[in-house]
C-alpha cells in the first residue's frame, strides 16, 4: 500500500508543477473578461479541476489525443468551406473545449429563452397586426428597410403555427462580467452540426476527463428539436426534410451531418416539387409528399416566383403552398428581418411591451442612423465607433463583409463614411467597440488567451424553449481580435457545461415500447439516387483504368514474370489508355511515362487520380447516406493516388493498393448497406460500367486473331486466370475467354453476369408508369440478357462485341433519363407501390 500511495504521489506531482507553470506563463489580456481566470484572479473551478485532471496525463499522451482528434477529422472529412473560396477546407477544431460551469450557463440561457420568445412576438405581429408599427414602437423604415422583410409572406399564419422554430445569438462576456449578446440568428442559424461534430471528436479523444468533467450531454436538445418538429406537422409519421443549397454550400457537411443525425432527408431545391397545396420530393418511385422542410437557404432564394427570380435554390410555388397551410417551414420565410442591427436599440421596449419584463441579456450599445438623435451621436464621436450595415454584414459604400472601425480610417475615407451617414443614416448602425472575452487554447506546449465568440442555439418546444447545453464556439487567431469570422483563420472549440453532480448519459433512441417496428425501403430523392449510380460508374471506371495500369506495369516491375506481354499487347493498352483519356499518346520508347500519367495526371479526364476525384466529389453530395468507413476509404484512395511516386514499382504499388481500397468498399456496399433503392443504384452504376468496360477489353484482346498473349492480358483484365486454368488444362484460347469473359452466367465479372444482375435490380425498382407496360429500362435490360443467353462464343467477332457495347450504353442512358430526369421531364405522377 505504502508503495501504491507513493506512486500516486509521483504522478501528481509533474501535473502540479505543470499547472503552476501554466498559471505563471498564462498572460491574461488586462481588462479583458477570462474564462479561466475569473475576476478575483483566481482560476475559475470549473477549469481548474479540468487542468488537475488534463496535468495529470503525460506530455506525450496529450500529444496522442490531440493527434487522435486531428486523424479522425480527416477520415471522416470533416470540413467547411470559407466565404468566396472553392476548395474545402479541414476543419480547424481547437484542441481544448471551452467550459462553463453549471450556474453561471443558467443565466446564460435565461436570457437566451427570453429572447427567443421576444422574437416569436415580434415576428408574429410584423407578419400579422402589425400593431407595432402602427404604434409607433417600432419605426417602419427600421423594418421595410430589410431585404429580409417579404411582403409576400404578410397575413400568412405559419403552417405548425410559430414563425422560429431554431433561434441563435452570439454571445461573449461584456466588460462588466456578464453575458452579451453581439448578434441574433433567427434565418437560418448555422453551427449546431459543427458543435455536434466537436463534440464527437473531443469526448472520444478525451473520454476519461470528458466523463470525470460531468459534461452535459446534446442528444436531448436534438431529441426534443427533432420531436417538436414532428409534432408540428398535419399527420403522425410526417415526411422532414433539409432544404440545403447544395454540395458548394460553405457548410454543406453541416446539412449532411444534420440530417444524418436527426434522420432526415438532406433535399436540394430541384429535389422538390409543387402540386395543388402539397410540396412533394421527386423520389425514384415517383412523388412523396413532405411535411416539413428545416431550411438551410435564405429566404429571398426559396420561391423564384414570389421572391428571387434568379433563384435556383428554391421551390417554384412554395410560398404559395404556405399559404394553403400546406407545407411547415422551419424558420418561416422573412424571420431574417430580426437579424438587422437597425432593430437593437427597441429591443428592450419592446420586451417591456409584448413580456412585461425587462430585457435579461444586454447587446451591444448600438446607434441606428435612421434616426436624428441616433445619427448625431455617432457623427459626433465618429472614431469611438464601429460601423456596421444596419441590415446586412457589409457597410454599403466600403468593401469587405464586416464592420469598419472609423478611428483606423485614413482621413478621406473617414470623411466620406461621415458623408454616407449624414446622406443616408437609414443604412448604418454605429456600435461601441468592445474587446471579446478570452478562452485558453493550446499552442505549442502552452496555454494560452484567445478572444471567443460563443453561439448559442434554442429550439423551440410544446413546453417552452429548451437551449443545446454547449454551442458553436469560434476562436480568433490573434488575442487583439474585435470579431471572428470562420473566413478569418479562427478554429472552434466544444463547449463544456460541467455540473458538480453525474450526468445521465442520453441518447436519441427511445424506449423500445415506444417504437412501431416498420420494415420500408424509405425515400431515395432523384437526385441522390443519380449521384449513387455514378458514384458506382466512377469507381469501375477507376478500376478498369488502375487494371490496365497494372497490366501495362507489370512487365516493367519483373521483366521475368512479365514477359508474356508482348510489345502488340503493350501498344493495345496503351491505346485504350489514350481512347479513355487517361493519357495524352502512347509510347514504345517510354512506357513508364504513359503508366505514371495515367495513374496520377491530374489534368487527364481518366486518369485513376482524376477518377477517384470525381467520385469524391459525387459521394461529397451524399454525405448523409454514406458510413464513415465508405467515406475514409475514398479520401485515403484520392490521398494515395495524389502522391507523386518516383518509380516503375512504386507506381504499380500504388495501383495495387488503390484495387484492394475499392475492393474494399466495394465489400462495404455489400455487406452493410440497406438493400433499398439507394444500394440497387450504387450496384447498378458499378454493373453497367462494368460491363461496358469488360465488352472493350473483350473487343480489344479476344479480336478474331487474337493471340495467347493478348488473351492472356484480358484473362488479368477480367481477374479470371485462376478460373480458366481451373476450368481448361490448355493456355488460353480465343472461344473459352471469350465465354468466360462475356457470356459465363456464373463469373461474376463477366457481361452476363452484369446484365442478369441489372435485370434483378431494374425488375425490383417500381414502375412510375401504370399502363402495366414494361418499360424502357428494362426492355432493354431484358433483351441484352435475351442475347447474351443465346449467343455462342464462336460468333463472338469484334462486329458483334461493339454492337453489345453500344447497348450497354443505351441502357445506361436509359437508366438515366427514366429515374433521374431533369427540367419539365422531372415532375411525375406517384406510384405507391415498390421502393422509394
Amino acid at each position: 500500500m505504502a508503495g501504491q500511495g507513493n506512486s500516486q504521489e509521483s504522478k501528481a506531482r509533474p501535473g502540479q508543477r505543470r499547472i503552476a507553470q501554466w498559471m505563471r506563463d498564462y498572460a491574461r489580456l488586462p481588462g479583458i473578461p477570462d474564462e479561466y481566470i475569473g475576476e478575483d484572479g483566481a482560476p475559475r473551478a470549473a477549469w481548474s479541476r479540468f487542468f488537475d485532471a488534463f496535468a495529470a496525463l503525460s506530455p506525450a499522451d496529450i500529444e496522442r489525443r490531440f493527434a487522435s482528434a486531428d486523424r479522425h477529422l480527416r477520415e471522416a472529412g470533416v470540413t467547411y468551406r470559407a466565404p468566396g473560396e472553392t476548395a474545402d477546407r479541414l476543419w480547424p477544431l481547437s484542441h481544448l473545449p471551452l467550459i462553463i460551469d453549471e450556474a453561471d450557463w443558467q443565466q446564460l440561457t435565461t436570457g437566451i429563452a427570453q429572447r427567443a420568445q421576444l422574437f416569436e412576438m415580434v415576428l408574429r405581429d410584423l407578419y400579422g397586426e402589425g400593431r407595432l408599427v402602427t404604434d409607433g414602437a417600432v419605426p417602419a423604415a427600421a423594418i421595410a428597410g430589410s431585404n429580409e422583410y417579404l411582403r409576400a409572406v404578410c397575413g400568412v399564419k405559419p403552417p405548425g403555427g410559430r414563425h422560429l422554430h431554431l433561434y441563435a445569438a452570439d454571445v461573449g462576456r461584456g466588460p462588466d462580467g456578464r453575458w452579451w449578446v453581439l448578434n441574433d440568428r433567427t434565418q437560418a442559424p448555422s453551427g449546431a452540426g459543427y458543435a455536434l461534430e466537436n463534440r464527437l471528436v473531443l469526448s472520444r479523444a478525451f473520454s476519461n476527463l470528458y466523463k470525470s468533467m460531468n459534461v452535459e450531454r446534446v442528444a436531448p436538445f436534438f431529441e426534443a428539436f427533432r420531436d417538436s418538429l414532428r409534432a408540428s406537422a398535419d399527420r403522425d409519421e410526417p415526411r422532414i426534410g433539409l432544404l440545403t443549397p447544395g454540395a458548394f454550400s460553405e457548410t454543406y457537411f453541416e446539412h449532411a451531418t444534420l440530417a444524418r443525425y436527426l434522420g432526415f432527408l438532406l433535399v436540394e431545391g430541384d429535389d422538390l416539387a409543387v402540386s395543388g397545396d402539397r410540396i412533394y420530393i421527386r423520389t425514384v418511385a415517383g412523388l412523396k409528399r413532405l411535411d416539413v422542410l428545416l431550411r438551410r437557404v435564405d429566404s429571398n432564394f426559396l420561391d423564384p416566383l414570389e421572391l428571387d427570380a434568379s433563384s435556383h435554390l428554391g421551390v417554384p410555388g412554395l410560398i404559395d403552398v404556405l399559404r394553403k397551410n400546406g407545407v411547415v417551414v422551419a424558420n418561416m420565410p422573412g424571420s431574417g428581418v430580426l437579424e438587422a442591427r437597425a432593430l437593437l436599440g427597441f429591443l428592450p421596449s419592446l420586451c417591456r411591451r409584448l413580456l412585461g419584463e425587462n430585457l435579461i441579456m444586454p447587446h451591444i450599445a448600438t446607434w441606428w442612423c435612421g434616426q436624428k438623435a441616433a445619427r448625431e451621436e455617432v457623427l459626433s464621436r465618429l472614431e469611438d465607433f464601429a460601423i456596421e450595415g444596419a441590415y446586412g454584414r457589409a457597410v454599403p459604400g466600403f468593401s469587405g463583409n464586416g464592420p469598419v472601425l472609423a478611428g483606423e480610417l485614413p482621413p478621406a475615407e473617414r470623411d466620406r463614411l461621415r458623408q454616407a451617414i449624414a446622406d443616408r443614416g437609414i443604412d448604418y448602425v454605429g456600435q461601441e467597440l468592445v474587446r471579446l472575452s478570452t478562452t485558453p487554447v493550446w499552442e505549442q506546449g502552452r496555454i494560452t488567451p484567445r478572444p471567443f465568440v460563443l453561439r448559442v442555439f434554442a429550439a423551440a418546444t410544446p413546453h417552452g424553449w429548451t437551449i443545446l447545453p454547449g454551442g458553436f464556439c469560434r476562436i480568433a487567431e490573434q488575442p487583439d481580435a474585435r470579431a471572428v469570422s470562420m473566413g478569418d483563420g479562427a478554429r472552434s472549440a466544444d463547449v463544456w457545461i460541467v455540473s458538480d453532480k453525474a450526468v445521465s448519459a442520453s441518447t436519441l433512441l427511445p424506449a423500445a415500447e415506444a417504437v412501431r417496428i416498420r420494415r420500408i425501403a424509405g425515400v431515395v430523392p432523384s437526385r441522390a439516387a443519380d449521384n449513387l449510380f455514378w458514384l458506382g460508374r466512377y469507381l469501375e471506371r477507376a478500376e478498369a483504368t488502375l487494371r490496365l495500369i497494372r497490366a501495362l506495369g507489370a512487365p516493367m516491375r519483373d521483366p521475368v514474370k512479365g514477359s508474356s506481354t508482348t510489345l502488340p499487347s503493350v501498344e493495345r493498352i496503351q491505346r485504350l489508355l489514350v481512347t479513355w483519356g487517361a493519357t495524352s499518346q502512347a509510347t514504345r520508347t517510354n512506357p513508364a511515362r504513359v503508366v505514371a500519367e495515367a495513374l496520377q495526371s491530374p489534368d487527364k479526364f481518366g486518369s485513376a487520380l482524376s477518377l477517384a476525384k470525381s467520385a469524391q466529389r459525387t459521394a461529397s453530395s451524399l454525405r448523409e447516406r454514406l458510413s464513415p468507413d465508405a467515406w475514409q476509404i475514398i479520401t485515403e484512395m484520392v490521398e494515395r493516388l495524389a502522391l507523386q511516386v518516383d518509380d516503375d514499382d512504386s507506381v504499380v504499388s500504388a495501383a495495387e493498393l488503390t484495387l484492394q481500397e475499392l475492393a474494399s468498399l466495394a465489400g462495404l456496399a455489400q455487406e452493410n448497406m440497406n438493400r433499398a433503392a439507394g444500394w440497387r443504384f450504387l450496384d447498378m452504376g458499378r454493373r453497367v460500367e462494368r460491363a461496358i468496360n469488360t465488352a472493350r477489353f473483350a473487343r480489344q484482346f479476344a479480336y478474331d486473331e487474337a493471340g495467347e498473349e493478348d488473351l492472356d492480358v484480358l484473362l488479368t483484365l477480367v481477374d479470371c486466370q485462376i478460373t480458366y486454368r481451373s476450368r481448361y488444362l490448355v493456355g488460353p484460347a480465343l472461344a473459352p475467354v471469350r465465354d468466360l469473359a462475356v457470356l459465363d452466367p456464373y463469373n461474376p465479372r463477366s457481361v452476363a453476369f452484369q446484365v442478369a444482375t441489372l435485370n434483378d435490380h431494374i425488375a425490383a425498382l417500381p414502375s412510375l408508369k401504370e399502363h402495366g407496360l414494361i418499360e424502357r429500362p428494362q426492355r432493354l435490360a431484358v433483351a441484352l440478357q435475351a442475347t447474351l443467353t443465346t449467343a455462342e462464343a464462336a460468333t463472338l467477332d469484334v462486329k458483334t462485341l461493339f454492337a453489345l457495347e453500344q447497348d450497354l450504353l443505351n441502357l445506361a442512358d436509359a437508366i438515366g433519363l427514366h429515374y433521374f430526369p431533369h427540367g419539365p421531364n422531372a415532375s411525375r405522377p406517384e406510384k405507391l407501390t415498390g421502393l422509394a
